[in-house]
């Protein structure tokens, strides 16, 4: 088992980086499992290729070791969105889902909808951003099928009650855009019918990694609509008439997915689970909560939720309007890398957000409050 010293120590990105919640600097490990991958790809030895072959079954473990599902319901995919693409063309009824979401799954929802006219998006009004327990409950209607919710909130960085949803939906399909919160996020993905993530986040595997699993209630419900030649009953490459999908998750992919991508993904969640979810996650909310106080010593306001179990590893910074551009220069100038929006500023932490990094965010802080002082 790895420390958590230990497992920080496998990153090196440079001070200052304070953007996981857009793209998460990759693992020494990834990087060198990368290489010997190409390596074996581009000398092409006699019998060294069924090694890459191999990485299909090395990831989908690895995703059922940080998630709980079983391996033969988890399939490989190039992102979150091609994930909730399968998920939304194949239900049919009304889909519950803010339109505030990421894109991602309001995108899917109305292309299924215009498309095969099976399913209807009905939108959620949320509590200023966050879908809780308590808005899914009131505007539920018979007719929804499914419920689609982002694990953590790319905005406000609120950290959805999977538990309380799933109270309040019943055997309503629950669908998690889980990559704003996956690897950091302590929670019981069991919980819910379909997730999707891609890697390239807070897991850092890097872009084109990503998984789509689900439950036997998402394979009875669920049609695999975009379902290619390696998805059926009949071996690996079927030739005259074309076979019906198979009746589990395999049948939820286009075409046979890089080994090389999928060897990058397993490599990640293998040294994560090493260390342990729950050890991350605590060590993420330490540094977020380190990064709140330091926000509130200079007077910052801080929109994203203050308690713990509401939150992952994102502090959104939300100054007055005419004080945004002096706290977005003074980051810049002290060299950090944060998301800017047009009336905030996220910041999102991980393991590696080391003590020079939140020097770094303290003194840009204090060069802000002395810039605003009147």
């Amino acid at each position: 088992m790895l420390t958590i010293d230990e497992f920080a120590l496998l990153f090196d990105e440079e001070p200052g980086y304070l953007d996981f919640g857009r793209v998460g600097p990759l693992a020494r490990t990834v990087v060198e499992e990368e290489q010997a991958q190409v390596e074996l790809l581009r000398k092409a030895r006699f019998g060294s290729l069924d090694s890459l072959m191999d990485q299909d079954v090395r990831v989908r473990r690895a995703v059922a070791a940080v998630t709980g599902f079983a391996e033969d319901h988890i399939v490989f995919q190039p992102n979150t969105s091609m994930g909730l693409l399968h998920a939304m063309f194949g239900i049919s009824g009304t889909v519950l889902v803010s339109a505030e979401e990421f894109p991602s799954a309001p995108f899917a929802a109305v292309r299924a909808s215009d498309s095969l006219g099976r399913l209807e998006p009905l939108w959620l009004e949320t509590d200023y951003g966050r879908v809780t327990p308590g808005t899914i409950k009131q505007q539920l209607t018979k007719d929804v099928a499914a419920v689609a919710v982002s694990l953590v909130d790319f905005r406000t960085g609120y950290l959805a009650d999977l538990e309380g949803i799933r109270q309040v939906i019943g055997d309503r399909l629950l669908i998690v855009d889980a990559i704003q919160g996956f690897t950091v996020a302590d929670v019981d993905y069991t919980l819910a019918d379909v997730v999707v993530s891609g890697g390239q986040k807070w897991a850092r595997a890097g872009w084109s990694t990503g998984f789509l699993a689900m439950s036997d209630r998402a394979l009875d419900r669920v049609s695999p609509v975009l379902s290619g030649f390696n998805g059926t009953d009949e071996g690996p490459m079927p030739t005259g008439s074309v076979p019906p999908p198979t009746r589990g998750v395999r049948a939820f992919q286009v075409s046979n997915p890089s080994p090389i991508a999928e060897s990058r993904l397993a490599a990640a969640l293998e040294q994560l689970a090493d260390v342990g979810i729950p050890v991350v996650a605590q060590r993420v909310a330490d540094n977020a909560s380190r990064v709140i106080d330091l926000a509130d010593e200079f007077g910052i306001p801080v929109s994203s939720p203050r308690d713990a179990r509401e939150r992952a590893g994102i502090v959104v910074l939300e100054p007055a309007a005419d004080q945004l551009t002096a706290l977005v220069a003074s980051l810049h100038n002290h060299a950090l890398t944060v998301t800017v929006r047009a009336t905030n500023v996220r910041v999102s932490v991980h393991v590696t957000t080391t003590q020079e990094t939140l020097d770094m965010v303290r003194a840009s802080f204090q060069s802000f409050a002395s810039a605003t002082t009147v």
